[in-house]
């Protein structure tokens, strides 16, 4: 992207971030939706290893706090990777599997089923991987299996992602499983659930004219963006820009963190507004 650009884009980043915090601040509730790996946490090779980045989780859990907003955190993994890494108290709601899987802060679980031609599928495409010796690139998980490349170097990543394409593809082709590339590598998942879904899902249990945005970084996000249809800000979270059909672009982490903080105050001004107005009525 041209600097020109990429100025025009930051004054119109700044024109739609002010009307939703101002939207935030008068709004008794509002909704914020984050995906994960690569927008509130930093991507490593050991997914065991990626907490937030420095900051936010204290930041996500004093905007929890306020009792102003509703957080819910949309993502690829199984969500009950989550909870160690997040540690947030008390726990926002988590979408896991791209949708298929609804974790509630009080640690009850929805969970879609999948049919018997999915499992087998999902079984054949397991076997694949065992069979080349790949199974130690592969996340297991219910309803999909992703293989992930991050941390190779250029001509290893392309060398997995075309052997893998190579064993899957026509696994896909003969099911109904769903063959989705995401940053770092490629995922075959049942077509059930994807995160549009959960995004419409929480926002039809929110009033229509609740203040709403979601930060996603990957092209498995923009269902969720393209979910929003005008409901809500959809932002995207890239160090460099790519299209997508989120309305604005920030950049991790600082850029994220700032955005966060703002809301937070529109949530802590909305507190003492209703604070003056009580005291000003019993007075």
């Amino acid at each position: 992207m041209s600097q020109d650009k990429e100025k025009g884009v930051k004054l119109s980043a700044k024109s739609l971030i002010e009307s939703l915090l101002q939207r935030v601040s008068r709004a008794p509730q509002s909704l914020l939706m984050l995906d994960y790996d690569g927008t509130i946490a930093p991507f490593r090779k050991n997914r065991g290893e990626a907490f937030p980045y420095p900051g936010f989780t204290l930041l996500l859990q004093e905007i929890v706090c306020t009792g102003r907003t509703r957080v819910a955190v949309v993502s690829g993994r199984d969500a009950n990777e989550l909870i160690p890494l997040l540690e947030i108290e008390p726990r926002p709601e988590i979408w896991g599997l791209h949708g298929l899987q609804r974790l509630y802060p009080d640690g009850s679980v929805e969970l879609s089923a999948l049919d018997e031609p999915t499992i087998k599928a999902l079984a054949a495409a397991e076997d694949w991987l065992l069979y080349q010796n790949l199974q130690h690139t592969a996340e297991f998980k219910i309803g999909s299996i992703a293989v992930h490349w991050r941390g190779l170097g250029q001509c290893d990543s392309e060398a997995l992602r075309g052997r893998v394409l190579l064993g899957w593809k026509p696994i896909a082709r003969h099911t109904h499983l769903h063959l989705l590339e995401f940053d770092g590598g490629i995922e075959i998942r049942a077509h059930d659930a994807d995160k549009g879904d959960a995004v419409r899902t929480i926002m039809r249990e929110m009033a229509p004219d609740t203040p709403a945005a979601f930060f996603g970084d990957d092209t498995t996000d923009e269902h969720a963006f393209e979910a929003m249809n005008g409901r809500g800000l959809s932002v995207l979270v890239r160090p460099r820009y790519r299209a997508s059909a989120a309305q604005l672009w920030l950049k991790p982490p600082y850029e994220v963190f700032d955005l966060l903080v703002q809301w937070l105050h529109a949530c802590q001004a909305h507190k003492e507004s209703n604070s003056k107005d009580t005291l000003e009525v019993n007075a």
